[in-house]
C-alpha cells in the first residue's frame, strides 16, 4: 500500500494535476475568506469552510478521475492485478493519495487561523478544529465517491462527470427528501436526514462534534472502497 501511495503522490506532483487541484482550491479559499472574515470582520471559518465545500464537489474529481480509469484504459492495471499486492492495498493506496493532498491544500489554510488570532480579539480553537475535522471528513467522502466512478469506467472524463454526477444527486436528494410532506412516506425524510452526508457536515460547521458522525463518514469510505474493490475484483476474474 505505501509504494502505491508513494506512486501516486508522485504521480500527483510531477504532473499538473496536483498543482491545478492545489491552484484552483487556494485560489477560491483565498477569496471565501476575504469575503466571509475579513470583509465582515468575522473570526469563524465556518463561513468559508461551508462555501468551499460546494467547491470540492467539482475539483475532487480532479484528483480522482485517473486513479483506475487511466490504468483500466491502457491496460497498465493488469501489473497491478497480478501483482502480490491485494486489490484492497491497491484501492487504500491510491485513496489515501488523493486524500494526502486534499490534507495539503487544507494545511495551507490554516494560514488563516493565524491571521484571525492576531488580528481578532478572541477566536474559537474548538470551533475552528471541528470545522475542520468536519470539512476533512467530507472531503474523503468525495475522494472515495470517487474511486469508485473512476473504478467503473476506463474514460477518465466519464469518472470524472459521474463523480460530480453522484455528489450533486446526493446534494438533491437531501433537499427533496427535506420537503417530503406526503402522508405515508414522511419517514423518508428520516432515512434521507439519517444518510445525509452534508446534514453531519453541519452539525461539524456549528462546532457540535459527535464521534457518530466520525464514524459515519468514516464508514461511508469503508463502503466506497468495498464496493470499488468488488468491481475490480469482478474484472479481473471476468478477465482471467
Amino acid at each position: 500500500m505505501l509504494a502505491i501511495w508513494k506512486r501516486e503522490i508522485q504521480n500527483y506532483f510531477l504532473t499538473s494535476i496536483g498543482y491545478v487541484f492545489m491552484g484552483i482550491f487556494l485560489l477560491v479559499g483565498g477569496v471565501m475568506f476575504f469575503l466571509s472574515n475579513i470583509y465582515y470582520s468575522s473570526a469563524s471559518l465556518s463561513g468559508m469552510l461551508g462555501n468551499l465545500n460546494y467547491l470540492f464537489m467539482l475539483i475532487v474529481p480532479i484528483l480522482t478521475m485517473k486513479l483506475l480509469s487511466e490504468e483500466k484504459r491502457n491496460k497498465s492495471d493488469q501489473l497491478l492485478l497480478t501483482s502480490p499486492r491485494s486489490i484492497w492495498d491497491i484501492i487504500l493506496g491510491k485513496f489515501l493519495a488523493a486524500c494526502t493532498v486534499i490534507v495539503i491544500s487544507t494545511a495551507v489554510t490554516l494560514l488563516y487561523v493565524v491571521i484571525l488570532a492576531v488580528y481578532c480579539d478572541k477566536t474559537y480553537p474548538a470551533l475552528i478544529a471541528t470545522n475542520y475535522l468536519g470539512f476533512l471528513l467530507l472531503g474523503f467522502s468525495y475522494v472515495a465517491i470517487g474511486v469508485l466512478m473512476s473504478a467503473l469506467t476506463e474514460n477518465q472524463v466519464s469518472a470524472a462527470v459521474l463523480t460530480i454526477g453522484v455528489n450533486l444527486f446526493l446534494q438533491i436528494l437531501e433537499s427533496v427528501g427535506s420537503s417530503i410532506t406526503i402522508p405515508g412516506l414522511s419517514f423518508l425524510n428520516t432515512v434521507i436526514s439519517w444518510l445525509s452526508l452534508y446534514k453531519r457536515y453541519n452539525d461539524f460547521s456549528g462546532g457540535i462534534l459527535s464521534f457518530a458522525n466520525v464514524i459515519y463518514y468514516i464508514s461511508f469510505c469503508g463502503v466506497m472502497l468495498f464496493l470499488a474493490v468488488r468491481v475490480i475484483d469482478k474484472r479481473r476474474w471476468s478477465e482471467g
